[in-house]
């Protein structure tokens, strides 16, 4: 017979049950370089990437957290869709329309990649309950301005924060080497390419497949 000295010390060591799977943080690049239908293209991209089947599944089932962050140049970075908890169909359905109508915060700024994340890292805080915290970031160039992003990996570390990256190379040919080297960190980051932004729907679709069901590799 387990006495209840016993008891209560298996269930202080016991592992914690998570209230949710994952934390996504969607941080989209609104910098001078992306013109009104690039940035349209990356918003209706993402917003039917989050209603693909399997996608919109793993986060309901999960009861995954997401955010909507735009960044640009030094200083300007803005939640622009605070956490949501994905609880059900409807609320996921709700999220992705916000997303597609999410109007844009600038429009003719540099390209602070590190202080993107730098932000974002912070608005974890409010969603200590899920297992994985995860930023999506999504660019057309590298960083200009700013930390480098490549100075906050111990600090993305410690804080058990993953970034993976969608390099959309309309005319920056390297830029998917680049996010491998400089952007991304953690077990399993990965960097997706785009040729453009024509592909950056198909992409981002194909980008969340691989992080909502926890799948992992380098570059593709």
């Amino acid at each position: 017979m387990v006495s209840l000295r016993a008891l209560a010390a298996c269930l202080c060591l016991a592992p914690p049950a998570w209230a949710c799977d994952l934390a996504l943080a969607l941080a989209v690049d609104v910098s001078g370089s992306v013109d009104s239908w690039e940035f349209n293209t990356q918003m209706d991209g993402l917003a039917a990437g989050l209603r693909d089947p399997i996608v919109s599944e793993a986060l309901v089932r999960g009861q995954a957290q997401l955010m909507l962050v735009q960044w640009t140049g030094s200083s300007r970075q803005k939640i622009t869709i605070p956490w949501t908890r994905i609880d059900s169909f409807a609320t996921l359905d709700h999220f992705a329309e916000q997303v597609a109508n999410d109007p844009r915060v600038w429009r003719n700024f540099s390209t602070a990649i590190g202080e993107a994340l730098e932000t974002t890292i912070a608005s974890f805080d409010a969603v200590p309950q899920c297992k994985r915290h995860l930023i999506d970031l999504s660019g057309d160039g590298i960083s200009n301005e700013g930390i480098e992003p490549s100075e906050l990996r111990s600090l993305l570390r410690a804080r058990g924060v993953t970034v993976n990256a969608i390099a959309i190379e309309e005319s920056e040919p390297d830029l998917t080497a680049y996010f491998f080297e400089n952007v991304i960190v953690g077990e399993g980051a990965f960097v997706v390419s785009a040729a453009g932004f024509s592909d950056y729907p198909e992409r981002i679709r194909k980008k969340l497949l691989r992080e909502v069901t926890q799948q992992t590799a380098g570059l593709e």
